[in-house]
This record gives structure tokens, C-alpha cells and sequence, in this order.
């Protein structure tokens, strides 16, 4: 099985002088590669309504790739390379050539995604020039990668890298027994370098043939992102959120303001563009922590199946489509309102969720999958029925089997349901909600009694 583990790097200064020059090395050597090939379009590009009988092309040259970019670098490292616009020297020979060649692939990478595709055949943006806040990692492969741990209670590890020498590296999470590191990935983030280990680890394998897909091995989950929850399971239990964004922001944005203040390129500006930073990053691993926390505490459960809703993240948390009178002026959209909730999906990050929850059930030898969640949280999980169809219902009293039933569990029931191939077949007809072939009766029994074991006794008192 291959992975990744992170790690703080803690590099002597000499090393961090180094790393410096290779990371501002692979920046320039990365924007350089990619104005080449911009540069190929331009001269021998032509607009598709010329005449090809009176515009003139100029003689073609090869189309830039990955292996033609790759040969220039011999010839880079002979001599300094000056920069033009900065007239800086740098030496490409400092670097490792494998760090360089992994540049090509990076640039060659970005522009097949922007031409062909990825895999699924979604196309990204054009390739932008990278900045030095936006260039921030370089990669080592291949020989010379060995790792060494300390003896001082194992409390640090040693990677012996090329042209570097030893990097002390802090062990606070320890490294199978076996591993082979295959890849090194060095990141400069605000407080410092940290290590990314690509591991291959025999020992720990990847197996889903025993997973067995029932009522008792399955567990439903539904994103609630209500009030202080976070995620309710089809067991019954509501795990809490963090709003780490949302505790954070008034500090984060005295020292966004700040800094506006301060002109730009002066000490005080960086200094406070570092504190910027540096909250930004609070956040996001106070988020992923949690994300964490909770996908080891949703294993834990003993089920190895999870389904969870297989959300549109980005629709979700897009912007309101603006409204206009006859005479062209706009009209309130609910783009107010609308801003705080999409505050809050950012906030919640339910797409890096499950990501992680995919990695530790298979790492669990468990699975995850995502499913449609289409009407699962306004249908009754053991009647055909349409309950909750206002956001404003949140529990709900059935005076036939005299039980309350809680939105947010009876959607997890229904997305378990989905997975298991036991939700009924819903049609839009004329308008009106109709359900097709029904399959409830078939866990009529099972939702009940788990709907049963979760109430209070002074709920029936109450009523």
C-alpha cells in the first residue's frame, strides 16, 4: 500500500539557505517552461475565419512537451542562469535533476488538463505563472532516499537526502515497520518546512473482498449542518461541528485590515501578511483535525460500510442569479442571507470529510461511498410519505406508531437506505411528488426499532 505521511522538517540554516535557492530555482525554472509553450501558440496560432491564401504563417517549430523541455536542462547547467527581469543568477546545478525533471512533469501535467482533460474528462483553467506565494513545493525521488530514525526514544527521523545530507526531521507519528520511502516532498508553509514521506508499506494492505453489504454492517450518514451538529448517523448519534472560520474571523480579519493599511512592499505589511497566514493556517488544521476526529470516531462504530451523501458541493455554495426589473435595476435576491450559508459549507468542509473518511475505512479495511441523496431527507424512512418538507420541521410525532422522529436520523436511515438498494422509486409528475416501486416494508422493522431505541421516556409523557 502506498501513502503519505507529513512531518515537520526541522532543517539546520544552511539547509534552509538551500532549500531556498532549489525552491526559487524550480519556480523560475516552472514559469519559464510554461511561457515557452504560451509562446508556441501565440506565433504559430491563426484565427479559424483568415484566409489560409493571405495570412501568412510563419515556419513551425515543435510543439513544446515534457521530454523537449527536459533536454534544455543539461545546457541550464553549465553556467548561471540570469533572470531577465531581476537580473538574479541562479545555478541549476545545485538542484537535484530529479527535482527539476518532476518541474516538467508539473508544467506538462497543468497543460494536459487544460487541453485534454484528467480522467474524468473535466478540463481545468489555463496555467497561470507562479509567484513565490503560489510556488511552494519541490519533490525528491529516486536513489539516495534512506531514512534513519534517532535513538533518543525514536523522538526524530533522518532523512538522508541528495545535496542536502541529513534533514532532522520530528517523529510524532511513527512509520510502519518495512516502509520504503519512494518520494519526498519538501513545503514551505508559514511556520516553516515540512516533509511529505510517500511510503510503500507491504505491511499494511488494502482489502475490500470481505465486505459484506447488509442492514447490520452499514451505517447511513447525512450532513446536517445545523445549529452546533455536524453530521448524524443512521445509529442515532449527532457528532458535533467545530466552525473553526467561524470562531476565527473577527481576529482574522483585524489583522486583514491591518494590514490593507501598511504600503505594500514595507516591513510592516509582511510582517502582518505573515500573521495573515499564519491564522489561515490555524483554521485549516483546527478543520482537518476534526475531520479527523470524527471519520476515526464514525470507524469505530464496527460497521464496514458508510455511505454518505454524495453532495454538490459546488453548486451548494454558489452565489444567488441576479434579478432585474424591466428598466435593468436589480431587485433583492436573497444573496444576504445566501452568503452567510455558503460561509458555512465552506466552513464545515464536507468534501475533505469524506476524502478522509474514504482513506481510514480503507485503511480499515472498510469502504466509504457517496449516493444520490435526492429526496432522503423529506421522505419518512419507514412510510411512503413526505414529512419533512419544510427546513423549519425538525422532529416529527407519529401518532400511529407513537414515536418522534428526529430529520436529521431519518435522513441517515434513508441515505442507508439508498445504498442498500431499499429506497422507494420517486417521479416529479405534473409537478406533484409521486413514489414509484416501493421497497419500505422491507425495513419497516429495522427502522422502527432503531427509531424506538432512541427516545426519551419523558417525550411520551409530554403527549
Amino acid at each position: 500500500m502506498k501513502y503519505t505521511y507529513q512531518y515537520k522538517a526541522l532543517p539546520i540554516t544552511e539547509q534552509k539557505l538551500e532549500l531556498n535557492l532549489w525552491l526559487r530555482t524550480c519556480q523560475y525554472w516552472y514559469n519559464r517552461q510554461l511561457g515557452d509553450r504560451f509562446d508556441w501558440w501565440k506565433r504559430n496560432g491563426c484565427y479559424i475565419n483568415a484566409c489560409p491564401l493571405i495570412c501568412h504563417l510563419p515556419e513551425l517549430r515543435e510543439n513544446p512537451n515534457y521530454y523537449s523541455q527536459k533536454k534544455y536542462l543539461p545546457e541550464l547547467k553549465t553556467d548561471l542562469v540570469t533572470v531577465g527581469w531581476s537580473s538574479e543568477l541562479l545555478d541549476f546545478s545545485r538542484v537535484p535533476a530529479n527535482t527539476l525533471q518532476e518541474v516538467c512533469k508539473r508544467v506538462d501535467r497543468a497543460f494536459d488538463r487544460f487541453l485534454s482533460g484528467d480522467s474524468n474528462n473535466k478540463r481545468s483553467g489555463k496555467p497561470r505563472f507562479k509567484s513565490a506565494e503560489r510556488f511552494r513545493s519541490i519533490v525528491l525521488e529516486g536513489a539516495g532516499l534512506e531514512l534513519h530514525s534517532c535513538s533518543l526514544g525514536g523522538k526524530y527521523l533522518f532523512l538522508k537526502m541528495p545535496k542536502l545530507g541529513l534533514l532532522k526531521v520530528r517523529m510524532h507519528r511513527d512509520i510502519p515497520v518495512g516502509a520504503t520511502a519512494k518520494q519526498v516532498q519538501l513545503i514551505k508553509k508559514a511556520d516553516g518546512w515540512y516533509v511529505n514521506l510517500r511510503l510503500d508499506a507491504p505491511t499494511v494492505p488494502m482489502n475490500h473482498d470481505g465486505v459484506v453489504f447488509n442492514w447490520d454492517s452499514a451505517l447511513g450518514m447525512d450532513a446536517v449542518l445545523h445549529e452546533s451538529d455536524y453530521l448524524a448517523t443512521s445509529d442515532g448519534e449527532k457528532l458535533p461541528s467545530i466552525k473553526s472560520f467561524r470562531k476565527s474571523q473577527k481576529r482574522l480579519a483585524k489583522v486583514s485590515n491591518r494590514k490593507a493599511t501598511k504600503r505594500k512592499g514595507s516591513r510592516s505589511r509582511r510582517k502582518l501578511a505573515k500573521r495573515e497566514a499564519r491564522e489561515h493556517q490555524r483554521i485549516a488544521r483546527a478543520r482537518r483535525d476534526h475531520a479527523f476526529k470524527t471519520a476515526h470516531k464514525v470507524i469505530k462504530t464496527g460497521k464496514t460500510v458508510f455511505f454518505y451523501e454524495n453532495l454538490n458541493l459546488k453548486g451548494l455554495s454558489k452565489r444567488n442569479a441576479v434579478k432585474q426589473d424591466e428598466q435593468g435595476k436589480y431587485l433583492p435576491n436573497g444573496q444576504a442571507a445566501k452568503s452567510g450559508l455558503n460561509k458555512s459549507w465552506n466552513d464545515a468542509a464536507f468534501g475533505q470529510f469524506f476524502t478522509i473518511l474514504e482513506y481510514i475505512a480503507a485503511k480499515a479495511g472498510a469502504v466509504a461511498i457517496g449516493v444520490n441523496p435526492a429526496y432522503t431527507s423529506q421522505l419518512l424512512a419507514y412510510r411512503d410519505e413526505f414529512i419533512f418538507t419544510d427546513c423549519s420541521i425538525r422532529k416529527y410525532w407519529d401518532e400511529i406508531e407513537n414515536i418522534w422522529v428526529d430529520r436529521d436520523i431519518n435522513a441517515a436511515i434513508n441515505i442507508k437506505r439508498v445504498g442498500l438498494g431499499e429506497f422507494p422509486t420517486i417521479n416529479r409528475r405534473k409537478g406533484k411528488i409521486v413514489v414509484g416501486h416501493s421497497t419500505t416494508n422491507s425495513t419497516l422493522k429495522e427502522v422502527i426499532s432503531t427509531l424506538r431505541s432512541l427516545e426519551k421516556p419523558t417525550l411520551y409523557a409530554k403527549h
